[in-house]
């Protein structure tokens, strides 16, 4: 009895949080996502987030131990992966970014870097309903590796070298575009340098011509 009245309660607060955000949503600015968050909806969020994070996942410790190769790979993947909402110092400041709804969180902040190991993994690995954060876990072993390489670097973006920034750009993922330009920089640069032309695809028929 005493666990269907916590079960109850539970229910109506859920409720109860769940409309007071949609109101604060909803009637001021409509479902535009134009306008920034208020005090009131991203504090609201943020209680909603940490509610809804269960307790195991939270109290999780990093199972994997930090060294200079780990945060390396944590980079490339973040580089690769994550920049392009939430920059490579993790700013936020990007033009996906900052057109998402939250806002991507500036991830060298105390609200990012004042959560648990567990909260980290588990956003990344489930993503988060309503914003823009997708999941990205798979429920693989490496998967979850990866994940927690993650974890380790998102650590390291409050004290981020000049270096490692010019490395990540390297590593950020390029249009087409910048492929030309670059190349074509090369060329300019290396004009006797012989470029053989790139072969070209073929798919596999299945032995069929």
């Amino acid at each position: 009895m005493r666990l269907l009245l916590k079960l109850i309660v539970f229910a109506l607060a859920a409720a109860g949080l769940v409309a007071l955000a949609a109101a604060v949503v909803l009637v001021p600015g409509g479902i535009s996502a134009r306008p920034d968050p208020g005090r009131i909806e991203a504090s609201v969020a943020g209680r909603l987030r940490a509610f809804a994070i269960p307790q195991a996942a939270h109290a999780r410790a990093n199972p994997v131990p930090v060294s200079d190769e780990l945060i390396r790979y944590g980079m490339a993947h973040f580089a690769d992966h994550c920049a392009g909402c939430h920059a490579n110092d993790g700013s936020g400041s990007t033009e996906l970014g900052r057109g998402l709804y939250p806002r991507a969180p500036d991830m060298r902040q105390p609200a990012t870097q004042g959560l648990s190991d567990g909260d980290l993994f588990y956003i990344i690995e489930n993503g988060v309903r309503f914003t823009g954060m997708p999941a990205w876990g798979t429920g693989a072993p490496d998967s979850e590796a990866a994940t927690w390489h993650l974890v380790h670097f998102i650590r390291r973006l409050p004290k981020l070298t000049d270096h490692e920034m010019a490395r990540m750009r390297e590593l950020n993922p390029k249009s087409a575009e910048e492929w030309r330009a670059e190349e074509e920089a090369r060329r300019f640069l290396e004009p006797d340098r012989a470029v053989k032309p790139a072969e070209p695809a073929h798919r596999h028929t299945g032995g069929r011509q």
